[in-house]
C-alpha cells in the first residue's frame, strides 16, 4: 500500500470517533451526513461528479454484514472518453472506510468485478473512479447490513496460519482470444480487522489481512488491488479480462505481515 494511501487511512482513523458518533444515529438507515467527513479525509477539496457509467449492484439488505456480495462496473463506452484508471471502494459508516482500491488496465475492457465486502452497519457504499486526468466520478448505493467489522473471534491460531494464502485461480472455458473471459480468484485468509476481540481474553486481536493482489497476463500488468480490511474473509474477485493470445495468468498476493503467496494458470484456447 502506498504512503499516500497509508496517510489517508491514518487521517480517517483519527476521525473514527466522529464517525462512530454519527453511526449511532445511522443504524436504522444509511446516514448521508457521514459522506462529507469521509470525502474530506480521502479527497479533500476535490470535486466529485456522480455518474451513470460507474455502477454498484448489491442487495438492499445483506444477510450478513461480514459477507456482503457486490458487483462493481465501469462502462467505457458510456463514459464518452473518460478513462478511469483507479476505483476506490468506500463504506461511509465502517470504522475503516476504505475497503479496496482497484488499479485498472486496458486489458480489463469494460470493467466488471464481483467481490464481497464487510459492513458494520447500514451505510452508503461508494465507488469513486479516478480518471487519467485526475478528475473524480462516483456511484453510490445504500445497503442495510450489520456487525461485519467487529465482534469476537475464536480461531485455532495454528489452523488459521496454516490455511492462510492458499489460492484458487480459474478462467471460464471456452476461451476466445480477443474476447472477454471471466477469471475467478479466491484466497484463504481470515482477514482480521484489528477491531475484533478475542472471545476468551476480550482483548483486541491484531489485524492480519491480505493487503495486495497483483494480477499479470503474459508478464504484463492486468489489475492490482490494494486490499483493505473492509474486504471479507477469504477474499474473492471475479472479473473479466481480454486475453489476446495463449499465455499465463499469474497473481502475487501479500499480507500485512510481509508474507507472499503466488499462483499461476495457463490459459489456452
Amino acid at each position: 500500500m502506498s504512503k499516500q494511501t497509508q496517510s489517508r487511512l491514518l487521517k480517517c482513523l483519527l476521525m473514527t470517533g466522529v464517525l462512530l458518533a454519527f453511526a449511532g444515529q445511522a443504524f436504522a438507515e444509511a446516514d448521508p451526513k457521514l459522506w462529507p467527513v469521509v470525502k474530506e479525509a480521502f479527497f479533500a477539496k476535490r470535486d466529485i461528479q456522480e455518474v451513470e457509467f460507474i455502477k454498484i449492484e448489491a442487495p438492499r439488505r445483506a444477510e450478513s454484514g461480514a459477507q456482503v456480495p457486490v458487483t462493481f462496473s465501469y462502462d467505457k463506452a458510456a463514459a464518452n472518453g473518460v478513462d478511469i484508471k483507479k476505483i476506490y471502494v468506500l463504506v461511509d459508516a465502517n470504522p475503516i472506510q476504505l475497503a479496496a482500491i482497484y488499479n485498472l488496465t486496458d486489458m480489463l475492457g469494460n470493467f466488471q468485478l464481483a467481490t464481497r465486502i464487510r459492513m458494520e452497519t447500514d451505510s452508503f457504499v461508494r465507488l469513486v473512479g479516478e480518471a487519467a486526468d485526475g478528475k473524480l466520478y462516483m456511484a453510490k448505493r445504500e445497503i442495510r447490513a450489520a456487525g461485519g467489522c467487529g465482534g469476537t473471534v475464536e480461531n485455532d491460531e495454528a489452523a488459521v496460519r496454516a490455511a492462510a494464502g492458499k489460492i484458487k485461480l480459474h478462467v471460464d472455458a471456452p476461451v476466445k482470444f480477443g474476447s472477454p473471459v471471466a477469471a475467478t480468484f479466491n484466497i484463504r485468509h481470515v482477514m482480521r480487522t484489528g477491531l475484533q476481540r478475542d472471545l476468551v481474553s476480550q482483548g483486541y486481536v491484531p489485524a492480519f489481512y491480505i493487503n495486495k493482489a497483483a494480477f499479470t497476463y503474459n508478464g504484463k500488468p492486468l489489475m492490482t488491488v490494494d486490499v483493505g480490511v473492509g474486504t471479507s474473509e477469504d477474499p474473492y474477485f471475479k472479473f473479466n479480462f481480454t486475453p489476446d493470445a495463449p499465455g499465463a495468468l499469474e497473481v502475487t498476493a501479500t499480507d500485512n505481515e510481509g508474507k507472499t503467496f503466488t499462483q499461476h494458470l495457463d490459459v489456452k484456447g
